[in-house]
């Protein structure tokens, strides 16, 4: 019974803040982020972390990444695949140096600074994809690099982790097994987006039952999520992918229409408070600085980086900008990151609550950021 209550508030909060934010000249997920921290633990503790709840998020996110496939331009999104390439590079590269550095001269042990490097390579485009969404840029070319960008991102830091936990950590990893599953996955899912995913559209979709288009698409969606997940992929990346592959099929713009109010009715407003809500200032004032110089040096690697490789890829100066703070959420993946270092002891526990924070932090200026930067 009380969940209902906290569902009423989710969704009366993220729709009053976010029309707040929009009234300000932001982006409405800035406010639905920064209430999801004033109703949970942190403030007001009118929303406790569940599992429901967490598992909720889940299905907003990939509903999230879902509609970003659906919305992408596949031709777009290949031609551009060498600057996406060069951006998610450029956004590694800077932060693993960086956050390996800080975490030296601010005192961490070398495993621990070889982690805090990885862990600020991360990026999580799914607050980006919401904020060029509300901007009416999802069709652009910056947009299309982004979520390339964010793939190839995903895929090298799981290897670099699994390479540096198998050497740092006590967890017995095989990381040419972790290698061989990634380039499976890759090759599976080309394959079921060409040849399965149609199939499946249009053997569903002819059911005697209502909605049994929008029905096969999330099928497809959670079903291909799944799959993602079990080869060591990110779920939003698999989610993404079925997207793309359901836009290539003549229910593309059915299922856009109809799946839409399903995802920003409910789930992807509980997503947005989740990630609010795990921030907690219980005990961070002796880590003040150490969560500020961190949270600086988080945004500006990856603005720089993923900024520079987007330069040396023939943008301009502002869509290069623009690339760059699209890549500098770390979202639910970093967070996803943090929680397997802390338990194969790559984390210290007296660290974990301020990188929770830092990620956070790096999360809650990103639309800002893409707002100046799409504004221009």
């Amino acid at each position: 019974m009380l969940f209902y209550l906290e569902l009423v508030i989710i969704l009366l909060s993220t729709k009053l803040a976010g029309d707040i934010s929009v009234r300000l000249g932001q982006p409405a997920v800035l406010g639905k982020l920064l209430v999801g921290i004033l109703i949970g633990p942190a403030v007001f503790e009118l929303i406790e972390t569940s599992e429901l709840i967490d598992e909720l998020s889940e299905i907003g996110v990939l509903l999230l990444m879902f509609i970003a496939g659906l919305e992408t331009d596949l031709e777009e999104l290949n031609k551009n695949r060498n600057a996406s390439f060069a951006v998610a590079i450029g956004g590694i590269i800077l932060p693993f140096v960086g956050g390996y550095g800080i975490a030296l001269l601010l005192g961490m042990k070398q495993d621990e600074a070889i982690f805090l490097g990885l862990l600020l390579c991360a990026t999580s485009v799914s607050i980006s994809v919401q904020t060029i969404r509300d901007l009416g840029k999802m069709n652009s070319r910056e947009s299309t690099t982004i979520l390339g960008a964010a793939v190839f991102d995903d895929v090298i830091v799981v290897i670099l982790l699994a390479f540096a936990m198998s050497f740092l950590g006590s967890q017995d990893v095989n990381l040419t097994v972790i290698i061989v599953k990634k380039l499976i996955f890759f090759v599976t899912i080309v394959f079921i987006g060409w040849k399965v995913v149609p199939l499946i559209m249009r053997w569903l979709s002819p059911l005697r039952v209502t909605e049994s288009i929008i029905s096969a698409a999330l099928i497809v969606c959670f079903s291909i999520a799944y799959y993602s997940e079990m080869m060591g992929i990110a779920g939003i990346i698999g989610a993404f992918a079925a997207g793309i592959a359901v836009s290539q099929t003549s229910y593309k713009h059915e299922v856009e229409k109809k799946l839409e109010p399903i995802a920003y009715a409910i789930f992807v407003p509980i997503f947005f408070v989740s990630i609010g809500m795990t921030i907690s200032f219980e005990g961070i004032g002796k880590q003040i600085w150490f969560i500020l110089i961190v949270t600086i040096v988080a945004i500006l690697t990856k603005l720089i980086g993923s900024g520079f490789g987007a330069r040396l890829s023939g943008f301009d100066l502002s869509s290069s900008f623009a690339i760059g703070a699209g890549m500098v959420s770390r979202g639910e993946v970093a967070l996803i990151i943090a929680a397997i270092g802390l338990e194969a002891g790559l984390l210290a526990q007296e660290y974990f609550t301020a990188i929770v924070i830092v990620v956070i932090l790096t999360t809650i200026v990103t639309p800002p950021m893409l707002k100046k930067a799409f504004g221009k």
